[in-house]
């Protein structure tokens, strides 16, 4: 009986210091993270679904205008981009005229655009509505830059190709800033004669958007130049229903348009300012699938608007 009553005594000490034992060691033990909420979304998955979002509705509009669209932004506030064939090729166009005033802004600076160039009559080419009023006498090649930017007047566009060596001194000019996708061959208005497939005269929407960039907010120019060629690009009179009819009330926009004479060709490219915001630069441009197919502004302008949803 008292053997039995001993071993009860002892099983109930042993049991009491298991228990403080237990509780100690729960002691180091860190409590389990809280598992997440069962509805949280991977991390990613708002701007993939974004992205998916903005392809569907860029894919609608190639359909309901029969059309190639390429399109490339970027807020260079986040880096948040929107893109869409961005790596494809499409004919440029006039798009071109804005790099050709970089690159002369680049070569003379501010101080050297006060120099007279003289032309002939004979080298005027349609359309040119502010150098066929001086031929003869000349324009200085800061009137040519606002010509070629702001009016697309292709005379001046070519006599500031002449100023950086041509086509393909320009496309040099674009290399030197990194653009090694850029083909120039031709001038005005040969370049807008383009057929599916050809690669001359041709870019891709990322590397317009880069270039158009690296000059208006990169460090290509001096704080001057870049001023000047902003001033240009908001103050152009030819793209009013392309990118600037696309984006919200109060955003300021400074673009470079384009129109091919084949397949319907259609461009723009931008610097674009939302109020309060960093700048967004994007490029958007279109081609269609007929030879002599008309191209049609909504699309650029119903493009656009995808963009300023995206990065709203």
């Amino acid at each position: 009986m008292r053997g039995s009553r001993a071993r009860r005594a002892v099983f109930g000490v042993l049991a009491m210091l298991l228990v403080v034992l237990t509780a100690a060691c729960g002691q180091d033990v860190p409590p389990a993270a809280p598992a997440p909420p069962a509805s949280s979304a991977a991390p990613g998955a708002g701007p993939s679904q974004a992205a998916a979002e903005s392809a569907r509705e860029f894919r609608e509009l190639e359909r309901r205008f029969d059309a190639r669209l390429g399109v490339y932004a970027v807020d260079t506030g986040t880096g948040r981009e929107v893109a869409y064939n961005d790596g494809e090729r499409f004919a440029y166009a006039s798009t071109f005229k804005v790099l050709a005033a970089g690159a002369v802004l680049r070569k003379h600076s501010l101080d050297g655009m006060g120099r007279t160039v003289r032309y002939s009559p004979d080298e005027l080419v349609p359309p040119s509505p502010v150098t066929s009023k001086h031929a003869g006498n000349g324009m200085t090649l800061d009137a040519l830059c606002d010509a070629a930017v702001r009016f697309g007047d292709n005379t001046a566009a070519n006599l500031l190709l002449d100023q950086v060596g041509g086509p393909r001194g320009l496309g040099a000019v674009l290399q030197e800033i990194g653009d090694d996708v850029t083909r120039m061959e031709r001038p005005e208005p040969q370049l807008n004669d383009w057929t599916p497939g050809a690669t001359r005269d041709t870019s891709t929407p990322r590397a317009l958007a880069a270039d158009l960039r690296a000059f208006v907010l990169g460090d290509v120019l001096g704080r001057d130049e870049r001023a000047q060629l902003t001033e240009w690009l908001r103050t152009s009179t030819t793209g009013a229903g392309l990118i600037r009819a696309g984006v919200p009330d109060g955003w300021e926009v400074g673009d470079k348009s384009g129109a091919g004479s084949t397949y319907g060709t259609r461009n723009d490219i931008a610097v674009v300012w939302p109020p309060g915001a960093a700048p967004i630069v994007m490029a958007v441009m279109s081609n269609r699938t007929e030879d002599r197919a008309e191209y049609d502004d909504h699309l650029i302008a119903q493009a656009t608007s995808v963009v300023a949803g995206a990065l709203s």
